[in-house]
């Protein structure tokens, strides 16, 4: 091999960057050597590459599927569905939930006021000063996330439907993770703790004999004793178990008469026993008729029975009812675990009034499901990342009341949400 140092020339690259190997002259009039020539010479592997010359160019990336479908055109659908999954989430999640951008929110929990006092010829009657009592409640917040990965021959080879089962299973495993999540903030019945800003904050579950003295309610007084966490008492459920679960909420001022929808979740099992429920008037002993909803079988009643009411409707934005009892909406939803009943109030999906927030990032770019395009511009479904960042905690303590079906005087937290 030749001595001589090598010089700029001695190295001759296309501006398309392919190796260019036609020989060509230095400045001395001796012939340059290529790239791929002085490779070998030196005993150097030429880098593995793609393309007419050697290296992989941007013509050479995978740009459209088995079936002719753009792989952007699959990037940009995804994207759609991510912000259809972030506008139009389960409803359930909807009812129980609002979402809250603050690590810490106060909560005003009462409004005291003065009275009015006998007037006096000479006297000045005392001013109306309201007094508002507040709560801070602090909310968790995590971030989760998960990758899809395609190699270039899988996309040269896989049909669209593969693509985009992927994308499928990925909105599944995020709906499940939000639903597990807000279910596990319903039925634990032990407050947790979240490091905000370097500060320890308590993350509460709805009224749990905690000490925590819930505000007093036109006449109903509290102590810190104060408990929505309770059981039956006894192996089966009856009407006066749903009564007691109601009046939990009621005696905070979560009822019809405030505004507020009382939504009644049960189990099928439960749902069964309480489509029974009948009246005095009707042979049973329960408060109320349980009144079947539109669309749902009705149940055999004396023909000269009346039903008091219109039927309720056979959902409720979109979950599943099956009927009314009081004032009460008892919807049917087997993620509810058999031997559980939920009830809360709540003013409308991401409604201010619902018991549980959902704490999202204070930056809304960063809210919801996130879908990140992996190292390559051009080539975004080879690495993707998706992303939430969220929490949970209860907003509404008196809003919510769980009980378990179950002749133990203790509570205990199902196993499917521990």
């Amino acid at each position: 091999m030749s001595s001589k140092l090598l010089t700029p020339w001695d190295l001759i690259v296309l501006p398309n960057h392919t190796i260019d190997a036609t020989p060509r002259l230095s400045p001395d009039g001796t012939p340059a050597r290529s790239m791929l020539k002085m490779f070998r010479e030196l005993g150097i592997i030429a880098p593995i590459g793609g393309g007419a010359r050697g290296y992989n160019q941007r013509s050479d990336v995978i740009a459209q599927t088995v079936q002719g479908t753009p792989t952007n055109d699959l990037w940009a659908e995804f994207q759609r569905t991510m912000a259809l999954r972030n506008a139009n989430r389960q409803p359930l999640i909807d009812f129980l939930t609002y979402r809250v951008a603050n690590p810490v929110e106060s909560i005003a929990q009462a409004v005291g006021t003065g009275d009015f006092e006998k007037a006096s010829e000479f006297g000045v009657p005392v001013g109306q000063r309201p007094k508002v009592t507040s709560f801070n409640l602090g909310f968790s917040f995590d971030w989760y996330d998960t990758a899809t990965r395609f190699t270039w021959m899988f996309l040269a080879e896989a049909p669209d439907e593969q693509i985009r089962s992927v994308n499928a299973a990925v909105l599944e495993a995020d709906n499940r993770l939000v639903f597990t999540e807000v279910m596990r903030a319903l039925f634990n019945n032990v407050n947790r703790t979240a490091t905000i800003d370097g500060n320890p904050y308590t993350v509460y579950a709805a009224y749990n004999n905690d000490g925590t003295v819930p505000p007093d309610y036109k006449t109903n007084t509290f102590l810190g004793t104060h408990n929505h966490y309770f059981t039956t008492g006894g192996a089966t459920l009856d009407s006066g178990d749903i009564d007691d679960i109601v009046t939990q909420l009621s005696h905070h001022g979560y009822s019809r008469d405030e505004g507020a929808q009382v939504v009644v979740m049960v189990n099928e099992a439960q749902g069964d026993l309480i489509r029974q429920f009948r009246s005095p008037l009707n042979g049973g002993t329960a408060k109320f008729d349980f009144i079947p909803a539109q669309g749902t079988p009705t149940q055999l009643m004396p023909l000269d029975r009346n039903v008091d009411g219109a039927r309720p409707a056979g959902s409720l934005r979109g979950l599943k009812v099956i009927g009314s009892y009081g004032d009460s909406i008892i919807v049917q939803e087997n993620y509810i675990p058999a031997g559980y009943v939920v009830a809360f109030a709540t003013g409308g999906p991401d409604n201010a009034g619902n018991p549980v927030g959902i704490r999202e990032h204070a930056r809304t770019d960063l809210r919801g499901l996130r879908l990140v395009q992996g190292r390559s511009n051009a080539y975004p479904l080879q690495d993707a990342y998706y992303q939430r960042g969220f929490g949970t905690g209860i907003r509404h303590r008196g809003a919510l009341a769980v009980m378990q079906v179950t002749a133990s005087g203790t509570y205990a937290i199902p196993a499917a949400y521990v």
